[in-house]
């Protein structure tokens, strides 16, 4: 089997390659991803010591690039996880999230049509279906909602695979999974920013009163998903992802959980303005990849959280490196003007 992983040095394509090297000793894998700002080699340096791994440096919308790679390598199947995924960026400036999130995602059904591919795994969020008032869950059914320019150029992504099922009968399917939290994840998001300002005893920029509700899903869970998914799923079909109820909390829920772990001190809390049109709730159902493929999340929210607080405790050399330079800047110019 020869397998491509879009998005492969990134947060979740990192521990899907990791996942798919021990669970798949005879699949070849090529590991694809662009290198911006939040792709990092490190992610799966070790893995490239392997005969079966190799790296390949494209960007998703070179059709050129794109089209010779499939070509030479012939994949059987093909986990598309490359996409700018920020919603703060995406608010900044969404330019590059339609150009990455929807041309690069119609340059790859076209190469893999082209090429024969037999199976493609569209990876996607529940951030498409926008926001949920205080009860009721997502389900695959639900209309799509997208209240930011990063889940618009999501949803449109969905839907340009699933018109390749109905219009070419393209074997693929989408998954739509909720916040993913775990190793390797870039410190721009929630939990590994709020875990590694508290290490440095830095404030915590809570979003508006912080209690915006998201579910959280340990990001191994989420791989083994999209794994069954690959296995198992049927084309054309959507498959929500999701954490389980007891992963349903405020984020300010877990700003608290992630303080008490490491010991510190809730002064470090620093409530920032809301941004724009952010989402109040989001919650999934994700009975029918249960049902139909045997999957359920197997790590419960706070051990999850515990061994994410340990391993950045163990590799803070990794996230030190990113959140100085560029990320730095960044995170200085997006949160100054919300205090």
């Amino acid at each position: 089997m020869k397998v491509l992983v879009t998005g492969a040095a990134g947060f979740i394509g990192s521990n899907l390659v990791h996942l798919l090297v021990r669970e798949r000793p005879n699949w070849k894998i090529t590991a694809l991803d662009l290198l911006t700002y939040a792709g990092n080699l490190k992610n799966i340096g070790s893995l490239l010591e392997e005969e079966r791994v190799s790296f390949a440096r494209v960007d998703i919308t070179d059709a050129a690039a794109i089209g010779d790679l499939f070509s030479r390598e012939k994949f059987d199947l093909v986990f598309h996880l490359a996409a700018e995924s920020h919603v703060d960026r995406s608010i900044m400036s969404s330019l590059e999230f339609v150009n990455t999130n929807v041309l690069g995602t119609q340059v790859l059904l076209d190469a893999a049509l082209k090429s024969k591919v037999e199976r493609f795994v569209h990876i996607s969020t529940d951030e498409v279906y926008g926001s949920l008032g205080s009860t009721g869950y997502f389900y695959e059914t639900t209309p799509l909602d997208p209240t930011s320019p990063y889940a618009a150029s999501k949803a449109a992504s969905d839907l340009m695979v699933l018109a390749f099922c109905k219009t070419h009968k393209f074997n693929a399917s989408v998954t739509r999974c909720t916040n993913n939290f775990g190793p390797y994840h870039f410190p721009e998001k929630l939990i590994p920013l709020f875990i590694t300002n508290a290490m440095e005893g830095k404030k915590l920029p809570l979003y508006g009163d912080g209690m915006n509700v998201r579910s959280w899903l340990y990001v191994t869970d989420h791989c083994e998903a999209l794994l069954r998914v690959a296995e198992r799923g049927r084309a054309g079909e959507v498959y929500n992802i999701g954490g389980g109820a007891d992963a349903e909390l405020p984020n300010r829920d877990v700003t608290f959980a992630i303080l008490d772990m490491l010991g510190k001190s809730r002064d470090l809390i620093q409530p920032v303005g809301d941004r724009p049109a952010h989402d109040r709730r989001y919650a999934i159902d994700h009975s029918k990849i249960t049902q139909e493929l045997g999957w359920q999340p197997s790590t419960p929210f706070r051990k999850g959280l515990e061994t994410t607080v340990a391993w950045y405790q163990s590799n803070r050399s990794w996230w030190e490196e990113i959140k100085s330079g560029a990320y730095r800047s960044y995170y200085e110019r997006n949160y100054a003007n919300r205090g």
